[in-house]
């Protein structure tokens, strides 16, 4: 079975490589990153209005499949932000993984960090 998350990270390095050779774009990583952090700004605004946040109006059903679309354009700008910041598929894996095990111990009371102490702990 391939490595989905790099497949996708490879498929963006591609995507990007195309479309910054193509149009002559030459930014430095800091500069693509922030491009890129209000290109993801404007998609999560897409994604909520997908999700038909506004409780002032009558709801009406979510339509997945455009939902859908907005969550893979979130994660198109997200992967980019990724390889800008050099950040490659295993070593976001492995931050994943190990800030996923601190957030349960977070929720289990077990970390050190502030504000995380459960109730029924300090019995």
């Amino acid at each position: 079975m391939t490595d989905r998350l790099a497949d996708i990270f490879m498929w963006q390095q591609r995507f990007n490589e195309t479309v910054r050779r193509d149009r002559q774009l030459t930014l430095s990583s800091a500069e693509w990153i922030q491009k890129e952090a209000m290109a993801l700004m404007v998609e999560l605004g897409e994604v909520l209005e997908e999700s038909r946040y506004k409780w002032w109006k009558n709801p009406e059903p979510i339509e997945r499949d455009k939902l859908h679309e907005e969550l893979v354009d979130v994660l198109h700008f997200f992967i980019s932000m990724c390889i800008d910041a050099g950040l490659d598929a295993q070593t976001l894996y492995e931050g994943y993984l190990a800030k996923n095990r601190e957030n349960f111990r977070r929720q289990q009371g077990l970390s050190d960090r502030s504000g995380y102490k459960r109730e029924t702990d300090s019995v």
